[in-house]
């Protein structure tokens, strides 16, 4: 007895040490923006508007159709299906919406849990463009991958975009992308910490990787000290992922919550 006291003491002594740990990370951080997803219909019009359609590969199948993007029991649901709307030539239809023109940030962290399906041609994404583009058009300005998965791969990857990396082509000077594993079927943490010298990109807590700033480069290198604001999308087909099969469909990313933080002032 006295010893399975002594272990529960332990155990107790463990658990607080924990949670205090936990409490004195949070105490870094305060949230500035954030969706629960918690009222069923329509994403918030306050916080989100919709991508649109357009020639990219992500936005090619764009819809605001309430089945392809939807908040329901407290989820976000961004669909990728078949489109069986005879007055619309595009063959899919995807959920597609951001935060342009209504929320974007410069340095912070960046939550997102959500869970991903599987399917041929499935591309879901979780990222961010700059709210200006001070520096040009793409990639001048920059692009900040949180997290894109493709198809069945048990992988994810975090990605920056920038002209010194997709125009100069110094994809390893720095490292530019990581791929990283998750937690199949179930919900993950997808983060990034944006820091005036670098991006820290996380997921479920665990750094995966870093972009840092290089000493004595310019907006070429480092186009990342302007104003980003956030885009979630279930995407179909492209280059990238390849073409779709169509009965693997509909896929869908569920996004639980969104959360900014920018850290407490010292």
């Amino acid at each position: 007895m006295k010893r399975q006291i002594i272990y529960l003491n332990l155990f107790v002594i463990l658990l607080l040490c924990s949670c205090s740990k936990s409490e004195a990370d949070n105490k870094d951080w305060q949230m500035i923006w954030n969706d629960e997803f918690e009222t069923d219909g329509a994403p918030d019009a306050t916080k989100w508007t919709f991508s649109g359609r357009r020639s990219p590969d992500w936005a090619c199948y764009c819809t605001d159709q309430l089945e392809n993007a939807e908040v329901f029991n407290g989820v976000l649901l961004l669909r990728g299906t078949v489109n069986e709307n005879p007055g619309d030539t595009a063959r899919f239809q995807t959920g597609c919406i951001q935060t342009k023109g209504k929320f974007d940030f410069k340095y912070g962290k960046l939550e997102v849990r959500a869970k991903l399906s599987k399917g041929q041609g499935s591309w879901p994404a979780i990222w961010m463009m700059p709210a200006e583009g001070v520096y040009g058009g793409w990639p001048k300005s920059g692009e900040i991958d949180v997290m894109e998965h493709l198809n069945f791969d048990p992988y994810f990857y975090q990605t920056i975009h920038s002209s010194h990396v997709d125009e100069l082509k110094q994809k390893d000077n720095p490292i530019y992308f990581a791929k990283a594993s998750f937690k199949e079927g179930e919900f993950n943490v997808f983060g990034l910490e944006w820091y005036p010298d670098r991006l820290d990109f996380l997921i479920n807590g665990k750094k995966t990787f870093t972009y840092p700033k290089v000493e004595g480069q310019d907006a070429v290198q480092w186009p990342f000290d302007q104003n980003f604001y956030i885009i979630l999308n279930q995407a179909l087909g492209g280059n990238w992922p390849g073409p779709v099969n169509a009965e693997d469909l509909p896929v869908e990313m569920q996004v639980d919550w969104v959360r900014v933080y920018q850290r407490n002032k010292d």
